[in-house]
């Protein structure tokens, strides 16, 4: 068992991990190094290394999953990491890693998404230990139980959704409206609460990737649009009302929320690389028309 102090420290650490740090939250890399426990500097990652071992916890706190390190760190099942170990074998950083699969105890993974944003996923554990192959299974502690042994169908189904609703999901809304600028890319409303991230292509579909180029930040209302095919974006990111609905009589918000909108161009992102794809656009638009 992790001793008494380290058990309390590590609880303290999480309760005000969860304050700060919704579950699937991102996260600047600046608030995690100047994170602060009751007034005492406690970094939730190290400034090198991916694993965050603090002298006062008897196993890790943390690991940093990232696809353009120097491991192998991957998702290689819904909601399960590879976490490869540090060089030098199961001493130094890597003993700890081994210790919090020992003891049992919640760890902190962070997915660095690109330079210094990170997605915080927990309650995480260290689910699997492969001494032979040098690496660690992380996994959603709802999860850990799978890490060991094929999963059935039902348990590979319901490891899916887990993934999906704790881990990609929010990972792609905080993305797209980050790269939105947080505000609808059809009306420029900009309250976060009523901001969604649209799929272009759905999730449903094979190649509904939860990445930023599959993604426009929308309002509820305009989100629900699109979803119904009521409202389109052409791939030279023109919006185009249903004709239907263009021929509508109906209130203000049928007016000045949609069919004022036809023909108008949405906001894109000011970067290229998280510009809508217009492949999944002319996809998209495609079925639109089809209507």
């Amino acid at each position: 068992m992790e001793s008494p102090a380290s058990a309390a420290l590590r609880s303290r650490v999480l309760e005000l991990v969860e304050a700060q740090f919704p579950s699937s939250s991102l996260v600047d890399r600046s608030d995690l190094l100047g994170f602060q426990v009751d007034g005492q500097p406690m970094p939730l990652i190290d400034y090198s290394r991916g694993i965050r071992n603090p002298q006062a916890l008897d196993a890790t706190l943390s690991v940093v999953s990232s696809a353009d390190g120097p491991y192998s760190d991957e998702q290689v099942a819904p909601g399960v990491w590879r976490y490869d170990f540090r060089a030098g074998g199961v001493g130094g950083d890597n003993r700890k890693l081994i210790d919090a699969h020992r003891l049992g105890v919640t760890i902190v993974l962070f997915r660095k998404l690109r330079p210094n944003l990170y997605q915080a996923i927990y309650p995480a554990r260290v689910a699997h230990v492969d001494l032979e192959n040098a690496y660690v299974l992380v996994s959603l502690e709802e999860l850990a139980d799978l890490a060991d042994h094929e999963p059935s169908a039902v348990e590979r189904h319901w490891a899916e959704y887990i993934a999906k609703r704790r881990v990609h999901q929010p990972a792609f809304r905080g993305m797209v409206l980050k790269a939105y600028d947080t505000q609808c890319t059809v009306c420029r409303f900009k309250h976060a609460e009523l901001l969604d991230a649209a799929h272009i292509t759905a999730d449903s579909e094979a190649t509904g990737d939860a990445v930023v180029t599959n993604g426009m930040a929308m309002c509820k209302i305009h989100h629900a649009a699109y979803d119904r095919d009521f409202l389109g974006v052409t791939p030279d990111y023109t919006i185009k009302i249903n004709t239907d609905l263009l021929n509508e009589v109906d209130g203000p918000m049928l007016k000045h929320g949609l069919q004022e909108m036809h023909n108008l161009q949405i906001q894109p992102p000011v970067r290229s690389s998280e510009r809508p794809s217009k492949e999944r656009l002319a996809a998209r638009f495609a079925a639109f028309s089809a209507r």
